[in-house]
């Protein structure tokens, strides 16, 4: 296959498809520059550099707020795209009204710029999304709640995310392939490559999120379409060479840098570009994850050597002692302490559930991945121990459901019910707890810890 040649002109372009490029070229334009006011404030404002590469590269376009379960879960979430495509069709009826007399005879020119947009940003998009899990923290390992939460309490998508985040290493490799398959698009000789990755990890991606309710699905899938933009000048001349059998001389525009000035300007630019969002973007990545504590799941450690399942020996409300009953109300049924500073108990009873993803957060109260997404009537409370005195210092997670927008904003939630309990440990295995709940009932439950070993080969150390 011989290397491609600038050739500026190459063939004039017919009516139907310089129309068609039109349409695609207004099409995707809407779909990757923002035209929500909002979103340049991230630009102009952002809370460190980190943010300010961020919103770069997880920009959605949402041109209408829908409330449905198909907008979050099924097609309706793709209306943006009818909206763009509608924009694309009377845009480019428009201007080939306007440009009906004086036409040129192809776009050559800006039918390159615009695959250079979209390469750079499929790449920007699928890098960031490759450093979440190269890391890993976009799908972390279940927590003890989350073994112990009966199968059909589970929304779909945390079964999916929980399924890969068991295997730390494939989540590592998955994001290592998408790190390589952006990057390959900044280059031109080797975007058939990189937009061939992303096409087939991003269509997996997507149809997982439609299977599964992962809510994601309209975000993969824009980075499918626009690898199957990016393989379309390809497919004829791939078709010829490995089905037909015949030899293929590819002739793609490009432009040709002809003075030093402006090679020093478009290399410097190029990378820079991949310097940034890729060396200096994973490095900070990381910190902001693993040195500023921006993750899913709480790191506070909890309560020493306590971490595990725990069965409710005794349980008294209100002085009266209520014995085991799955459907009481109130009496409690298991108690679990996680490696981290939560407590979760269940009990026969409502609690309410967040379809979110777990938004990752700077503070471990926030933290919510752990009980995002599953029911079964299990409450988490979050708590900081005084070891000193015996006391456990607990928020309500529960009450602090988690938005869907990005929780870096302001709080906006109601405050969660605080709570003090006093807690001994008579004895290896054995917890007491006492104190009130949030309507000043007093309670007392004696915990006894059962030794189980998951499957999963869980350690709680």
């Amino acid at each position: 296959m011989a290397q491609a040649t600038n050739i500026p002109n190459l063939q004039p372009w017919t009516k139907g498809e310089k129309f068609l490029f039109r349409v695609v070229f207004i099409f995707l334009l809407a779909l990757i520059v923002p035209l929500d006011p909002a979103q340049y404030k991230n630009y102009f404002h952002p809370k460190s550099f980190f943010w300010f590469l961020s919103s770069l590269t997880g920009y959605r376009p949402n041109f209408v707020q829908l409330h449905s379960e198909s907008a979050r879960w099924g097609l309706a979430g793709y209306t943006s795209w009818a909206i763009a495509l509608g924009a694309g069709l009377v845009g480019g009826t428009i201007w080939t009204l306007i440009v009906r007399k004086k036409d040129t005879p192809n776009y050559n020119k800006l039918y390159y710029w615009l695959r250079v947009i979209v390469r750079y940003r499929v790449a920007l998009g699928i890098i960031a999304f490759g450093f979440l899990k190269f890391y890993p923290m976009q799908m972390p390992y279940p927590a003890i709640s989350n073994l112990e939460t009966y199968w059909g309490d589970y929304n779909t998508y945390k079964i999916y995310w929980q399924q890969v985040g068991v295997s730390i290493w494939y989540e590592v490799v998955l994001g290592i392939v998408e790190i390589i398959g952006g990057i390959l698009l900044f280059f031109r000789s080797t975007t058939a490559l990189g937009a061939l990755i992303n096409a087939g990890v991003l269509y997996n991606i997507a149809h997982a999120n439609l299977a599964y309710d992962g809510a994601v699905h309209v975000y993969s899938s824009l980075f499918v379409l626009f690898s199957v933009f990016l393989l379309v000048p390809y497919v004829k001349n791939l078709y010829q060479l490995f089905v037909l059998k015949k030899d293929v001389t590819p002739q793609y525009y490009y432009p040709i840098w002809n003075t030093r000035r402006k090679k020093i300007w478009a290399y410097s630019i190029k990378y820079g570009v991949v310097l940034l969002f890729t060396i200096v973007y994973g490095i900070l990545r990381y910190d902001v994850h693993y040195n500023l504590g921006y993750l899913k799941d709480p790191v506070t450690p909890g309560l020493p050597q306590a971490a595990g399942l725990y069965n409710v020996s005794t349980f008294r409300f209100n002085g009266k002692e209520l014995p085991y009953n799955p459907y009481d109300s109130v009496r409690w049924q298991n108690v679990i302490f996680e490696k981290w500073s939560t407590l979760t108990y269940k009990v026969f009873k409502p609690f309410p559930i967040s379809l979110a993803n777990g938004t990752p957060n700077e503070k471990d109260v926030r933290r919510n991945y752990e009980l995002a997404g599953i029911g079964g009537g299990r409450r988490f409370l979050y708590y900081k121990a005084d070891t000193s005195k015996g006391l456990l210092y607990l928020e309500d997670k529960n009450a602090r459901p988690a938005r869907e927008d990005d929780s870096r904003e302001k709080d906006t939630t109601a405050p969660a019910p605080k709570l003090v309990w006093h807690f001994e440990r008579p004895a290896p295995g054995r917890v007491i707890l006492y104190g009130q709940n949030e309507r000043k009932d007093s309670i007392y439950a004696v915990l006894d810890k059962v030794n189980r070993d998951y499957p999963l080969a869980y350690h709680l150390k």
